[in-house]
């Protein structure tokens, strides 16, 4: 009986490689069937030429699911709440998603900046080249800053830029260079067991990414799986050992933070931030 289960799991792998090689072949064949029927079925109407010449044969959509790449949907998910809430003046987006920052310019000014800027068109909207190891902005002069799912690039040459083991840490005291007092700095990246993975990204452990930031005020963590690894969805100021797990780029660590207020009266005093748990939304008092 054993035996017999064992062979099982086998067997159907086997018959799975057996048809990888004729997937497309096996797809056409059946849209091909599928086809013939839509025509008669449409005989009737005529509103569309219906040649077969013209298909494009979708194959790997009909699901039970919407599948989605989890990491980048609930972070940008997540920082576009933030922004709704905070509801700065100007927004400055380093890199991110462009999804995110075109989308969140329907309802405030984003300045986009990238290695390789994007030619997109909208109103509310700016794109220009920056290199985040060199901002081109004065100190403390940022109000509302993101940079999610960057820093873990930079210095490893995947998107054409220099060559450098620091270039993360020299950007991320650019981010704090930026940010004014009172300011809001949205953060993103890959949190798991400390590693590198040439020459794709970096992996950081919990306590790594909370010392880089240690001289500004930290809002929360959260923390978003895939693969239906739990917890589901995001989780809010998880524990380090759930953040350190080697799950790689499938754990996030989002972190909001606000640099401390300086002069008269308000020596090192710092930022109260009331925060919503269960998307990480924060905003400064006033």
């Amino acid at each position: 009986m054993a035996s017999m289960k064992s062979k099982k799991p086998l067997v159907q792998r086997l018959k799975k490689n057996l048809k990888r090689p004729f997937r497309h072949q096996i797809a056409e064949r059946q849209a091909h069937r599928d086809f013939l029927k839509f025509r008669r079925m449409a005989s009737s109407g005529n509103r569309f030429p219906l040649r077969w010449d013209d298909r494009l044969i979708i194959a790997n959509e009909n699901t039970a699911t919407t599948d989605f790449p989890r990491n980048y949907v609930y972070h940008t998910a997540w920082a576009a709440r933030m922004l709704r809430q905070i509801q700065p003046d100007r927004h400055v987006d380093v890199s991110s998603s462009l999804y995110f920052s075109a989308i969140v310019s329907a309802f405030v000014p984003v300045d986009f900046y990238d290695y390789r800027p994007a030619k997109l068109v909208l109103n509310n909207f700016t794109s220009s080249r920056g290199d985040l190891t060199r901002l081109d902005f004065a100190d403390a002069s940022v109000e509302c800053l993101s940079c999610m799912h960057v820093v873990e690039h930079i210095g490893l040459g995947r998107y054409g830029d220099p060559l450098d083991p620091d270039g993360d840490l020299k950007a991320i005291a650019e981010l704090k260079r930026v940010v004014r007092p009172g300011g809001h700095l949205l953060f993103v990246v890959p949190t798991g067991q400390a590693r590198i993975c040439y020459n794709a990204h970096r992996v950081y452990g919990y306590r790594q990414v909370l010392s880089y930031f240690s001289e500004m005020q930290l809002v929360e963590t959260a923390l978003v799986t895939a693969d239906g690894a739990p917890p589901e969805g995001l989780k809010s100021n998880a524990p380090e050992e759930l953040v350190n797990q080697a799950i790689g780029r499938h754990r996030m660590l989002f972190v909001s933070a606000a640099p401390e207020l300086t002069g008269p009266g308000l020596p090192g005093a710092r930022v109260p931030v009331h925060y919503d748990l269960s998307v990480g939304v924060a905003a400064r008092d006033v």
